[in-house]
């Protein structure tokens, strides 16, 4: 899918359903963005994917040549990070919500500071602002105290912090597997339903369910 930049862009709304904003950031993690797009397709969810430049270099590394088109193919829609006066910077375009999959400490850092230079940065304030559900997934470790600092400030300011932390309790057979539980629960957050999820439903080590 080409990055669109010219004025007439395709209509991605619809009466049953406002799309959903997903960015990706240059931290490790390329495979969680893939399985969560793949997982919004499967779902029927309208989409639309920004990747920074950074973000661009990481995929390219993780899933290789093909990682970059894979994921646009995946979106209903693309925008380049550099589009600043994109649907995504205006606070009047209706979102259902915006997942920042994986985030780095740089955007973090942009957001809990009202700082937007770029279509990211800029889209997150105007989800914060319109008092608009959004989620990063910071995959960072170990935490130093501006880290903290900045997860704090933009928790207080109507984001969710969602750590890129993977579960073990359903037994996965693969990385895949593993990358596509937590997409899953990401998922399940925003208020989808998704079928045959394990969830916890007992006391024991045999007690969840599908």
């Amino acid at each position: 899918m080409q990055v669109t930049t010219n004025k007439h862009k395709p209509e991605l709304r619809s009466p049953a359903q406002n799309p959903l904003l997903v960015a990706i950031t240059g931290a490790s993690g390329s495979i969680y963005s893939l399985c969560f797009l793949e997982l919004m397709k499967k779902l029927q969810q309208q989409t639309a994917l920004i990747i920074s430049e950074a973000g661009r270099q990481v995929v390219h590394h993780e899933l290789g040549d093909t990682g970059i088109r894979e994921l646009e193919g995946l979106a209903s829609k693309c925008y380049d990070v550099s589009e600043i006066g994109a649907e995504p910077a205006s606070g009047s375009v209706r979102w259902k919500a915006m997942v920042i999959l994986p985030c780095t400490m740089g955007t973090l850092g942009a957001v809990a500071n009202g700082i937007s230079s770029n279509l990211i940065h800029r889209a997150a304030d105007c989800f914060l602002k319109e008092k608009r559900p959004l989620i990063l997934v910071p995959r960072e470790t170990p935490l130093n105290r501006i880290h903290l600092k900045n997860m704090l400030a933009v928790h207080d300011a109507g984001a969710v912090i969602y750590p890129a932390m993977p579960s073990f309790y359903h037994m996965p057979g693969s990385l895949r597997d593993m990358a596509m539980f937590f997409a899953a629960r990401i998922a399940e957050f925003l208020g989808f339903h998704v079928q045959d999820l394990k969830v916890w439903k007992g006391g024991n080590l045999h007690g969840f369910h599908q």
